[in-house]
């Protein structure tokens, strides 16, 4: 089950939330949404239900450990890290390390072919963030396990994220309110959220899954970059919606998640883009992996090497392939330069800076999509020697670019890059109208709620990009 799928919105939801708001007491309400969590969960991989349930037994007493005061707590911490990462390690990446093995060594090593569990990446990481602050604050621990089941399992963020630290939500478990303002305004973000998968994230999606479907000879650099923008702007409406439906449906429940995206395409440079786009895994990597290195306080050599550990690491969070590594160490590759000074500090303060990050991330985002090394060079290939313009390229991109498509690619062009957001905030600070919470702000939502269904009926199954990690 997905937040797109209508067996979720017209009768998961729906029967979630009015039973949650039918019952009295918070204990009862929290029980009935970790029920109905892994009911969520179950609908996609019933059998690996037991591997999510053992993940959070594990967490849990390791936190009892480190809580107890008894000797050894290092010790807890870094058995229960290994204990994470080995469940993680051996269903995520136990075929790719074989596969590799079998490329580099001509060894003959039969492959698992493990199935994916869906969401282990983000409950992995939240278990991890979880036993680790209890190392550092015995105080921050809980001794129910229930609170851990639910903080873990909590069905708006298990699968894609955003990533939850335990100590942000903890006094939310405890003791939270659900007021008719925090309902109207989860609603919002919910419908906004859907209305970028549906609207603009899947149009996006369309033309580069086609464009990468494409054959050597097949592209021209039109086609080769066409392909690549849209990529960049699927995955960014696809995933910041996936977040906003996330914070949208955790309001709806009296949970108030920090944001997950700030308009990272309006970043000057590779740092300020990672410090825009999935915020909550960028902390994650510089609470739990940066700083424990040595941050940038043991010389800039030292500080480089982290950097460089911490994009390696990011890049193989994200999927068991080399793509992915070599996204993240062409990020770290950037990063590490803006921090020597190689790329002046001057550019990336003008509007040239702008340019040369979204080059970057293009490109990067390109690499990222691409289903191997080869297929990615093919692209690359395309998009910088590819001037020989033949009538068959020409009428391919004349087909993937009907007035439609062109109407949302624009219009994703311009909320990428924050314009109509920001030209409603001016008009805000200058008294302009205030439709929220009215009747015509009603209206629009519910509006843009409606084409955003009658758009999914009409579509194909099309999941969230960051459920495959």
């Amino acid at each position: 089950m997905v937040f797109s799928s209508p067996i979720f919105l017209f009768v998961f939801l729906p029967v979630t939330y009015l039973v949650y708001r039918l019952l009295p007491g918070l204990p009862l309400r929290n029980a009935w949404l970790t029920l109905a969590s892994l009911v969520f969960f179950s609908f996609g991989q019933l059998p690996y239900l037991v591997l999510l349930l053992i993940s959070v037994l594990i967490n849990f007493l390791f936190g009892l450990w480190l809580q107890s005061g008894e000797p050894h707590r290092r010790l807890a911490a870094g058995l229960a890290s290994a204990a994470n990462l080995l469940l993680l390690g051996t269903f995520k990446y136990l075929d790719f390390v074989l596969g590799t093995i079998n490329s580099l060594a001509g060894a003959g090593l039969d492959l698992p072919g493990i199935v994916l569990p869906i969401g282990i990446s983000f409950y992995t990481f939240q278990g991890m963030s979880y036993v680790i602050d209890v190392y550092r604050h015995p105080e921050w621990g809980t001794k129910n396990p229930g609170t851990l089941l639910l903080y873990i399992s909590f069905f708006p963020q298990l699968i894609a994220g955003p990533i939850v630290i335990y100590h942000d939500v903890a006094h939310q478990i405890r003791d939270r309110a659900l007021t008719p303002e925090l309902t109207l305004s989860g609603l919002r973000r919910f419908i906004t959220g859907f209305a970028k998968k549906m609207l603009l994230a899947n149009t996006a999606g369309e033309v580069a899954d086609a464009v990468f479907a494409m054959s050597a000879p097949e592209l021209d650099f039109r086609l080769a970059w066409l392909g690549a923008v849209c990529y960049t702007l699927q995955i960014y409406f696809d995933f910041s919606g996936y977040s906003d439906m996330a914070i949208g449906l955790g309001r709806m429940f009296g949970f108030q998640f920090l944001e997950n995206f700030n308009l990272p395409y309006t970043a000057r440079s590779i740092k300020e883009f990672w410090r825009r786009w999935h915020i909550s895994l960028s902390s994650w990597f510089r609470d739990y992996l940066y700083i424990p290195l040595g941050g940038n306080r043991k010389g800039r050599g030292r500080t480089n090497l982290n950097k460089l550990i911490v994009f390696f690491a990011t890049g193989l969070w994200h999927g068991a392939n080399w793509t992915f590594v070599l996204w993240g160490l062409w990020h770290g590759l950037f990063s590490t330069l803006e921090g020597i000074g190689l790329i002046p500090k001057r550019l990336r303060e003008s509007p040239l800076g702008h340019v040369y990050t979204m080059l970057v991330v293009i490109l990067g985002f390109t690499l990222f999509r691409a289903d191997t090394i080869a297929d990615a060079g093919v692209m690359f290939s395309a998009m910088f020697t590819g001037f020989s313009l033949e009538a068959a390229n020409t009428l391919a991109l004349i087909a993937l670019l009907d007035a439609k498509t062109v109407f949302l690619l624009a219009a994703a062009l311009l909320f990428a890059f924050g314009i109509p957001q920001r030209a409603w905030q001016k008009l805000q600070e200058r008294g302009g109208p205030q439709w929220a919470g009215s009747a015509a702000g009603a209206l629009g939502y519910s509006a843009l709620f409606g084409v955003s269904v009658l758009t999914l009926a009409g579509a194909t199954f099309n999941p969230f990009i960051y459920f495959q990690f």
